[in-house]
């Protein structure tokens, strides 16, 4: 398998241009592919963490990767997926949050010896002259074009600063002088940025004809890794001073069940074979999905010695329930209802609640852990089988705790 057919089978092409040379340029190393990170703030999160494994694969797979900085761009901000204008960011705070990703991206990429660069559009952005543009860019754009593109379409009703209209034109120039300067022959993006892409895309056509190698890869990078950035409590970022290697591990612990094995296969670099025997994972099975793909990411992002400090801090918190004296429910056959008990009920025979009312106010409170993992659903049921063997740790803030066990 090569590595363009394996990005499939990950799960992590959502649509191309020129498949058949993307393939060949992947598959044989000779692709020169850039992905773009605007510098929004001081730390990527886990949201460019998609983008930072596709980039270690491809390196790896013998292709160069060119991480591009937006420090240009952020002065605009991007408009796609917002509902409104981004902050505006003086030049001191762009250079600061650039150098720190640098920093970070380091642990993914190698940019010893040319294997990789790292460069910034404010090199080539800042310095324009706003007539040239509009003669030698701005003329390859038609504006109604531009307006059926989705990231534009979504703000056209709350209102669309001129400013914004322009990040369209300024990423394409991007490829273009990537192209030139370069050789980057590839661009990778999140689904957002299709019409984006493409507009480089023909840019690069227009101005250097027909036969230019520019091609366009988009990744579920929206729909699938930008939203594994924030959690109702904020971001998840990569810095160790703002999200603790534990936090970090605890985040991925508790994805949902639906969730689990599909970020094993997208973002960890276990092989495929491997996850695909774990398709068939149920129950206490995927708690240990949970616990592979927390250990796998955060021995990426933090090194392994963090990442078994994690681990063990989080098994530490319920090594109450190998203890002889811990609190022990066992729950009977006759207490399944279709082989199953729910949450609340569950709850209320542990003793941890006196009602399935108090119970209820507990999960949407979101007190109330199984071996671990946040539970948000009041519906959520345990079969026979998942409180089998060694049973399963219910817990309820952070004092009130049993092993509830089947026979």
């Amino acid at each position: 398998m090569g590595i363009y057919e394996e990005l499939k089978a990950r799960g992590l092409i959502a649509q191309v241009t020129d498949e058949e040379l993307i393939r060949d340029l992947i598959n044989n190393g000779k692709a020169t592919f850039y992905i773009g990170f605007d510098p929004t703030a001081d730390s990527l999160h886990v949201g460019h963490f998609m983008a930072l494994c596709l980039m270690k694969r491809l390196q790896e797979a013998g292709n160069k990767p060119i991480a591009l900085i937006g420090g240009g761009t952020a002065m605009i901000g991007d408009p796609s997926g917002r509902s409104d204008m981004r902050q505006m960011m003086t030049t001191e705070t762009v250079c600061h949050n650039c150098d720190r990703f640098k920093e970070q991206m380091s642990r993914f990429i190698d940019f010893s010896e040319g294997k990789a660069l790292m460069v910034n559009n404010a090199d080539w952005l800042l310095g324009l002259n706003y007539i040239d543009v509009l003669r030698d860019v701005g003329a390859h754009f038609s504006v109604n074009r531009m307006l059926t593109a989705e990231c534009y379409k979504q703000r056209m009703e709350k209102g669309l600063s001129f400013l914004e209209f322009n990040y369209m034109i300024m990423q394409s120039y991007d490829f273009y002088m990537l192209y030139q300067k370069y050789g980057c022959n590839l661009q990778f993006g999140g689904d957002d940025q299709w019409s984006n892409m493409l507009g480089g895309t023909e840019l690069i056509r227009r101005k250097l004809g027909k036969d230019a190698s520019a091609m366009t890869i988009t990744l579920l990078l929206n729909s699938e890794g930008k939203k594994m950035g924030k959690t109702q409590s904020g971001a998840v970022w990569l810095d160790p001073k703002k999200t603790s290697p534990y936090d970090f591990y605890q985040y991925w612990r508790n994805v949902a069940d639906a969730d689990v094995l599909k970020c094993i296969r997208m973002l960890t670099f276990l092989p495929l074979e491997e996850i695909d025997k774990m398709d068939g994972w149920e129950g206490a099975q995927l708690n240990q999905a949970k616990e592979i793909l927390a250990y796998e990411l955060t021995k990426l992002v933090h090194g392994e010695e963090e990442a078994e400090k994690a681990q063990a801090a989080a098994k530490a918190l319920f090594s109450q329930g190998n203890a002889a004296d811990m609190p022990k429910v066992e729950l009977s056959f006759e207490d399944l209802e279709d082989g199953a008990i729910d949450i609340l009920s569950m709850l209320v025979k542990a003793g941890l609640v006196p009602t399935r009312s108090e119970a209820r106010r507990a999960v949407q409170q979101g007190g109330v852990t199984v071996d671990g993992e946040k539970v948000e659903d009041i519906h959520k049921t345990y079969t026979g089988e998942d409180l089998s063997g060694e049973g399963l740790v219910l817990k309820r803030g952070k004092k009130k705790f049993c092993k509830i066990l089947m026979p």
